[in-house]
């Protein structure tokens, strides 16, 4: 055997060599090392912030729901959400955003129609809501139309519908939203905000002791 043949195979030993090392430690012993640390410090977080009501879990806090009906807080829009229409053997949910600009005719008809709508849905006997007073996170939907979070404001708007329809003081579930509004991270990231989940959870339970 030459030189050359032996450099080649010398030469593909230690690749072989290096590829086993490499797939052991960044395919098997790194992801076990970081598994490991974040079952240990971060449970919830590394299991999908998992919710649960009435000993099972309902959903995440990392992703909004659609299709409470009117006796609960409703939460954005999700007007980017569709569904797959190739692979028919599982029923798949597309997140994403609409893509329309802001002066879209398609769009600006969407959110007139959605105020409307969150104006005539939140009005009570007692209570007309200002059209004025309609938030955006009311009338548009999120980026990935995932958003679980809806602002104080859209919240505070829906109040009155849910207190009527659940025969609840308005007093007592404006407390509710106000125990579940978040402020911003560490003080001065991103926006106050409401988890709709925990706060259509905190609600039912409410209504169930009533």
């Amino acid at each position: 055997m030459n030189n050359s043949v032996r450099n080649t195979a010398r030469l593909l030993g230690a690749g072989l060599r290096a590829l086993l090392v490499l797939t052991l430690v960044t395919g098997v012993l790194y992801p076990l090392v970081v598994t490991g640390i974040a079952q240990g410090l971060f449970p919830g977080r590394a299991n999908g912030s998992e919710v649960e009501a009435g000993g099972r879990v309902v959903g995440s806090s990392l992703i909004g729901q659609q299709g409470y009906s009117l006796d609960y807080f409703q939460p954005r829009p999700a007007d980017g959400l569709g569904e797959n229409s190739l692979n028919t053997q599982y029923k798949l949910i597309l997140s994403g955003a609409t893509n329309l600009s802001a002066d879209n005719e398609k769009l600006v008809r969407a959110v007139r129609a959605a105020k409307a709508e969150a104006v005539k849905e939140n009005s009570t006997a007692g209570h007309r809501v200002n059209p004025a007073d309609v938030p955006a996170d009311a009338v548009t939907s999120s980026g990935s139309g995932l958003d679980p979070d809806i602002s104080p404001r859209y919240a505070d708007l829906q109040v009155h519908r849910v207190a009527e329809r659940n025969h609840l003081p308005v007093a007592q579930v404006r407390r509710l939203v106000g125990r579940h509004t978040e402020s911003r991270t560490l003080g001065f990231l991103g926006e106050p905000r409401v988890n709709v989940l925990e706060l259509n959870i905190a609600l039912k339970g409410l209504v169930a002791k009533r």
